[in-house]
């Protein structure tokens, strides 16, 4: 029996997504199809080895135009890409392996650790974490906030049903 194909959403070029892995609730990505890989801002980034394997920890200022609000983070180094940014510039940078929530879907990305102070969003979401998951709509935003939005006013059009069918029993 052929396994039923699920059926794409739609994301925006902006959106709020979480790492569970690395406890961040929330953070503001840029959806970018251009880019191959992920990234996100990570300071004062340090590598150890525990048990023969490599891990980093780092830390994550997740909101934008804000430094004081930070997250520390470990994880397993998967290993380490070359990756060439927006200004042409290449540098080796370590990647790991975690869950990305969006849109309620959970599942494993790769993400490059570097510092994107000066750069607009602290995290890039690449083409490679959304493929054959997600259509991007380049003109729109927040598609998962515009979800949560009408989930609230269906449940609450649901309980206002509910308490107007209650009151007619009565």
């Amino acid at each position: 029996m052929a396994k039923a194909k699920k059926e794409k959403q739609l994301i925006g070029w902006r959106e709020w997504v979480n790492l569970p892995d690395l406890k961040v609730p929330k953070i503001k990505a840029k959806v970018d199809t251009g880019a191959r890989s992920s990234s996100i801002h990570a300071y004062d980034v340090e590598i150890y080895h525990r048990s023969g394997k490599e891990f980093v920890k780092f830390k994550v200022h997740p909101e934008q135009k804000n430094n004081k609000k930070e997250i520390s983070c470990h994880a397993k180094i998967l290993e380490y890409r070359r990756v060439k940014s927006s200004n042409g510039q290449s540098e080796l940078r370590p990647v790991i392996l975690t869950n990305l929530e969006l849109l309620g879907e959970v599942w494993p990305i790769e993400i490059t650790l570097t510092n994107r102070d000066e750069m607009g969003f602290r995290m890039l979401l690449g083409r490679e974490s959304f493929r054959k998951k997600f259509y991007v709509d380049a003109g729109n935003s927040y598609y998962g906030i515009k979800r949560l939005k009408n989930m609230k006013k269906i449940n609450t059009t649901k309980k206002k049903a509910k308490k107007t069918k209650t009151k007619k029993k009565l």
